[in-house]
């Protein structure tokens, strides 16, 4: 009388992993915003801080290299730093996703969100 409610079953398993799935996605994304890395250009000389979303926040320029004659390799250094920081942020992410979806017994480099 009642044998199709098995699978009823597995569907509300399966609604509640999804839903666990969400939260721990939006979570994911609140730690990216708040994690930060930082790239560096010129041996150290200008460092580009950003947030693990990619978002800028800082930068530090050794007041070094200010100098006139200079002023397109600064422009480079700092271009370089940004990219650097810019590299990173998108390694970190994809390191916090491959730990999300290791832990749901996804396979390794599957791509998230869809």
């Amino acid at each position: 009388m009642f044998k199709g409610l098995g699978q009823m079953g597995d569907m509300a398993k399966m609604m509640k992993a999804a839903q666990e799935m969400q939260g721990k996605m939006a979570q994911m994304q609140e730690d990216l915003a708040t994690m930060t890395v930082i790239g560096e250009s010129g041996a150290g000389l200008v460092k580009a801080t950003a947030t693990a979303k990619g978002e800028l926040t800082a930068l530090d320029i050794d007041p070094s290299i200010f100098n006139s004659d200079d002023k397109e390799v600064v422009e480079d250094l700092i271009l370089a730093a940004i990219k650097d920081a810019q590299q990173k942020a998108q390694e970190k992410a994809q390191e916090e996703m491959g730990k999300l979806t290791e832990g749901l017994g996804l396979p390794a480099g599957m791509k998230l969100p869809f």
